[in-house]
């Protein structure tokens, strides 16, 4: 063999390797992008494991999302409404107004800041605290809720489990944000905060991105013995 056809068959070689090595590499980073065969962390925990039972996929688009797909605002439930029925639940030395349950007064150990809040119902001062939706319901809407029908959407958006009063404007702050994009300033409660949106997307059926799973299992790692919220 000439050392002319030994060049050309050592060129074809590393071609051939070259070109294996490309291929290999786009099914890497399609793997990433369906976030179908790559190994995911895990943790321990109950609300590790409850984690671990969530699919993880890609965010779907928005399109068609509006807020009344969710229902027309806060349902009633016998004489009172979800906002106030949460401002009770999660507030000490409630007052109401005129015996109802509407709140007019009360004391909030805000989770997301972990400062006290005084709550004085008013034009200017209601929005001090804030109901939120611990999974943002239009990040619902791009991992699964879409696909449930109107009541069920219209359960989750009114499910005490979901529901938090917190402090108005770190819920402005958090938005439409998962837990790869906010997490509340408290850190001692990040925990608790993130097996409660678990506790949601498992409840009805929804699924995480692959960076809000890391970002859980991140935050969880700390917290070995943490459970989910019934």
């Amino acid at each position: 063999m000439n050392a002319h056809l030994k060049k050309i068959i050592r060129f074809a070689i590393i071609a051939a390797i070259v070109a294996i090595g490309s291929y290999k590499t786009i099914q890497l980073e399609q793997a990433k992008q369906d976030n179908s065969v790559l190994a995911v962390e895990t943790v321990t925990s109950p609300a590790g494991e409850a984690l671990a039972q969530l699919t993880i996929k890609g965010r779907a688009p928005k399109t068609g999302y509006t807020r009344d797909a969710f229902g027309p605002g806060w349902q009633r439930t016998g004489d009172c409404d979800m906002r106030n029925f949460v401002l009770a639940r999660d507030m000490s030395n409630e007052t109401f107004v005129d015996l109802t349950c509407t709140v007019a007064t009360g004391t909030l150990n805000d989770p997301y800041s972990g400062t006290t809040i005084y709550f004085l119902r008013g034009t200017a001062t209601s929005d001090d605290v804030q109901i939120d939706h611990v999974v943002a319901l239009s990040d619902a809407w791009q991992k699964g809720a879409q696909q449930l029908t109107y009541e069920q959407r219209v359960a989750l958006a009114n499910d005490p489990l979901e529901l938090l009063a917190v402090n108005g404007d770190l819920n402005q702050q958090k938005g439409d944000g998962d837990a790869a994009t906010w997490l509340p300033p408290n850190k001692s409660y990040r925990c608790d905060y993130v097996a409660r949106q678990i506790a949601v997307k498992k409840k009805y059926s929804l699924w995480v991105t692959r960076s809000e799973y890391d970002a859980m299992v991140d935050i969880l790692s700390s917290c070995p013995d943490q459970t989910i919220p019934n």
